[in-house]
């Protein structure tokens, strides 16, 4: 399947894609599941799955409003400089461990919505990444396990707002300005990608690719990364695991390529969708 989170005519709600149109599952399960997230802590994808069987949809998907997959995670984990390219182009030396930071909800935009460039700064970077959405919950889960915990993935675009990054060693006043992160435009479950299946990663800016790479040019592998984020902090269902951007970002190339005001930036996973956004620049 592929789930995503949407507003129509005032309403939000979540459902399935089924060809160019929305499965209304808020409304078909009568107000059961409030969202994505309850969904996921009621086990009810095999449900959901049953639900929309010979449905031909409800609406067209160009007559939603496309929220963030999930736009009430628990958690969004984020893990930095997780491809060797971009190591390579940051010149940082390697790391025994992932580097890990967090994102708040309040900081994503969904599919086709906005990214907002910031008028306190002009370097607004690209990011684009596999995000893997959490099913269960787990702690301390094994690497051979952890397949079993994932509910699907989706693309994520971590955008950037570079001279913030680097005020400290820490960078969340960088990695968490408003709706400067994309997620979208849905998730594809598990079901449809099988278990460790190589997925293939590109960003374009305005039509030119920038980034491109695939899941095993990971320095930690998504079973890795869900193994070490679970020892340390419980992992629950619509919990995100947004795993590296690859080289290619806009702050390393020579000249910087910075988003600006009326760009349009694109991320896909090819197995699973392309999320796309244009740059609007924040009007105060």
């Amino acid at each position: 399947m592929k789930l995503l989170s949407f507003k129509i005519d005032g309403r939000t709600s979540f459902g399935a894609v089924v060809e160019d149109k929305v499965v209304d599952l808020g409304r078909k399960f009568e107000g059961r599941f409030a969202d994505l997230v309850d969904l996921l802590k009621a086990n009810a994808l095999a449900e959901a799955e049953r639900a929309i069987v010979g449905s031909a949809g409800d609406y067209p998907l160009s007559n939603i409003e496309f929220l963030p997959v999930i736009p009430n995670p628990p958690k969004i984990i984020c893990i930095g400089v997780n491809y060797e390219t971009h190591r390579t182009e940051i010149g940082r030396d390697p790391s025994k461990m992932p580097m890990v930071f967090a994102r708040f909800p309040s900081t994503q935009v969904g599919h086709l919505q906005p990214m907002t460039l910031p008028p306190e700064t002009p370097t607004f970077d690209y990011e684009g990444e596999i995000a893997v959405i959490i099913g269960k919950a787990g702690r301390r889960i094994s690497q051979e396990n952890c397949w079993e915990y994932i509910a699907g993935y989706a693309p994520y675009n971590d955008g950037s707002i570079r001279d913030w990054q680097r005020h400290t060693a820490q960078w969340t006043p960088g990695k968490n300005w408003y709706q400067t992160g994309a997620f979208g435009p849905w998730m594809t479950t598990r079901g449809e990608i099988a278990d460790n299946q190589t997925l293939h990663l590109l960003t374009r800016l305005n039509g030119m690719e920038v980034q491109n790479a695939d899941s095993t040019q990971m320095i930690f592998s998504i079973p890795f990364l869900i193994e070490y984020c679970s020892t340390f902090i419980p992992l629950e269902p619509g919990d995100v695991i947004v795993t590296g951007t690859p080289g290619g970002v806009g702050v390393r190339r020579e000249p910087k390529l910075f988003m600006k005001d009326g760009d349009v930036v694109e991320v896909e996973i090819t197995e699973v969708g392309v999320l796309r956004n244009p740059i609007r620049a924040e009007v105060v």
